[in-house]
């Protein structure tokens, strides 16, 4: 098989694939006889090959996947009118603060809100997709420690953590807290970043942790899985400038 024809296998079951393709599941299209740098060559042609049309492939923490651009979410959204799920703002301000801040514990969250946090919030991200339990705290009543999931950043489309958008200032806990050091409260404009509302209900599939490292005193549950692409692989630039009311589009592919 040559080149362009294993481009064209690639091209067609990237397109047809319903969920992300992790690179595995690429090289299982040639069983094995094409190698992992092999295929990331070709996906680097695919992107370039689509760069000028309205459908893009992105790298996801999961996989890759073509989706609509989002210049044209105003043409798609009149085919789909219905208004997607809204959540509330105590719902993105712990969002937030578990993306930002990960791993947490209720009680992180709520010293940083200043206010309780409730079961069916966390129950409410749970069952999204978008936060999962990594382990306890070695503390007194052995709390939850919370962390976002793989299908977080893929509803995002960004392939890691590191592509969240920036905040103004130093990640420290100032920033978070209202009282402290005299400074303003940013809560905010994160919860603005994290207003992660999309046209429509995600798959539901179960999607293991993507975290930050533990700290010492907690006991793992699980182990966060090997990302599926390489390091090399080009990723999905990170949305900015997220506001209450603007939604990431479905994807169209």
């Amino acid at each position: 098989m040559n080149t362009q024809e294993a481009k064209r296998v690639l091209e067609t079951a990237l397109i047809c694939a319903q969920q992300p393709m992790p690179l595995r599941d690429m090289r299982a299209l040639f069983a094995e006889q094409v190698g992992a740098d092999t295929v990331r060559s070709l996906l680097d042609e695919l992107m370039h090959d689509w760069a000028d049309r309205g459908v893009e492939l992105v790298a996801l923490s999961t996989g890759w996947r073509f989706q609509s651009k989002p210049e044209m979410r105003e043409y798609l959204d009149r085919l789909h009118p219905e208004k997607p799920p809204r959540y509330s703002r105590a719902v993105m301000e712990t969002l937030a603060i578990i993306a930002y801040r990960q791993p947490v514990t209720r009680g992180d969250i709520e010293d940083i809100r200043g206010v309780t946090v409730s079961s069916q919030i966390v129950r409410q991200l749970e069952e999204r997709g978008w936060i999962d339990a990594i382990g306890y705290r070695e503390a007194p009543g052995r709390p939850a420690l919370y962390a976002t999931t793989r299908q977080f950043l893929d509803d995002l489309g960004l392939a890691s953590l590191d592509q969240l958008p920036a905040l103004d200032g130093p990640p420290s806990a100032a920033i978070f807290d209202p009282g402290s050091a005299g400074q303003p409260s940013l809560l905010p404009e994160v919860a603005a970043q994290a207003d992660l509302a999309l046209g429509g209900e995600a798959a539901a599939t179960e999607s293991p942790a993507l975290q930050a490292p533990a700290p010492a005193d907690a006991t793992v549950l699980t182990e966060p899985p090997d990302a599926p692409g390489s390091a090399s692989a080009p990723a999905a630039a990170a949305p900015n400038g997220l506001q209450s009311d603007d939604f990431f589009p479905p994807n169209h592919a």
